[in-house]
């Protein structure tokens, strides 16, 4: 049996594999390559997006015809079964020119199931007409001119299906990770003039709000990318920390919390930790090796290169690098907006 949504399927649990295209989907019209989603197809915007070796994304959510996401302030947003979260991610032939054209590499599912969800990872073939299931993963190498100009080379992973399970956990289950409120409240460009992204969506019948929404007074991460045009966050007292927690709490909040993979880290690096020396400032590592880079603390105030957090974002080595998973370059730009918050920590 088949969940049939007005202009693509998608498979239930134990009822039908998974589509072998991503073509089968129907999830857009025309050209593939193009994007331009189908009817319940719609794109979202994040405000601090996950480092992925300096990848694009293009992300879309997929809803069942007349069903609703539903909104947690503080966790992944519920999603009814036959919803899907679609992300591509792709690169520029030159970065600063992106008239020039792009190559796709992958688009990975999140399927919203009766028992869950499941993830599915698709590669693109070298025509950018489809994309093909690819449920062990796959390196393969990859060029590409940066936006500096400076040709780029690397090994590029798309990740198998149980290393997308490491990361997506909350207390051992399987969620989203950029589908909450502190992601998803910003303006967008709705109807040619600019809205609220969560307020857009209540109006188009896609998510259920409640009625006392605020979304001035909503959780809301700083887009560390752009701070100087970031709406200011009241829980941080200047732009530099809340872009700081931004990008923490999107490259490594969510396996560094309470209820994630690295709970036992004690180094909780999501946006809501409080206690400094749980978000590392001091505080000596739980295991002590390699990873430390004969490092004694976390984070050193004033300090960043005597501190084991920026150590291992800069860091490329297995086994020492910072997510573990996701990439292989170092992020100049992240690990220097993180350099600078720690230089401003008084010792």
């Amino acid at each position: 049996m088949l969940m049939v949504v007005t202009g693509w399927q998608v498979a239930l649990p134990d009822e039908a594999a998974p589509k072998n295209l991503l073509s089968e989907y129907g999830f857009f019209k025309g050209p593939l390559a193009n994007m331009q989603p189908a009817e319940q197809v719609f794109p979202y915007e994040v405000n601090a997006p996950l480092f992925s070796d300096y990848a694009e994304k293009a992300r879309f959510i997929a809803l069942p015809a007349g069903q609703k996401m539903t909104y947690h302030p503080d966790q992944a947003f519920e999603f009814p079964v036959g919803a899907v979260l679609i992300k591509n991610f792709y690169f520029y032939h030159e970065a600063a020119h992106p008239e020039k054209g792009r190559r796709i590499l992958e688009t990975r599912l999140l399927i919203k199931e009766e028992k869950g969800w499941k993830a599915l990872e698709y590669l693109w073939n070298d025509e950018q007409t489809d994309a093909v299931l690819e449920v062990a993963g796959a390196s393969f190498p990859f060029q590409w001119v940066d936006a500096g100009g400076k040709s780029q080379s690397i090994q590029y992973i798309a990740p198998n299906l149980n290393q997308c399970k490491g990361c997506h956990s909350y207390d051992g289950k399987f969620v989203p990770l950029g589908a909450t409120a502190r992601q998803l409240n910003r303006a967008v460009d709705a109807s040619n003039h600019a809205e609220n992204q969560l307020v857009y969506w209540n109006k188009a019948g896609w998510l259920d709000l409640p009625a006392d929404f605020d979304a001035a007074a909503a959780p809301r991460l700083a887009d560390y990318r752009h701070p100087a045009e970031s709406p200011a966050n009241p829980a941080f007292s200047d732009p530099l920390t809340a872009s700081a927690r931004a990008y923490l709490d999107a490259n490594c909040g969510h396996c560094h919390n309470a209820h994630g993979p690295a709970s036992t880290s004690g180094m909780f690096l999501d946006i809501f930790e409080t206690n400094p020396e749980r978000l590392g400032v001091n505080k000596t590592p739980v295991a002590a090796g390699r990873g430390s880079g004969n490092r004694r603390f976390g984070i050193v105030p004033g300090k960043p290169q005597e501190s084991i957090l920026v150590y291992r974002m800069e860091n490329g080595e297995p086994g020492v690098r910072m997510p573990e998973l996701g990439r292989q370059l170092e992020h100049r730009e992240g690990v220097e907006l993180i350099k600078n918050w720690i230089r401003q920590m008084h010792p």
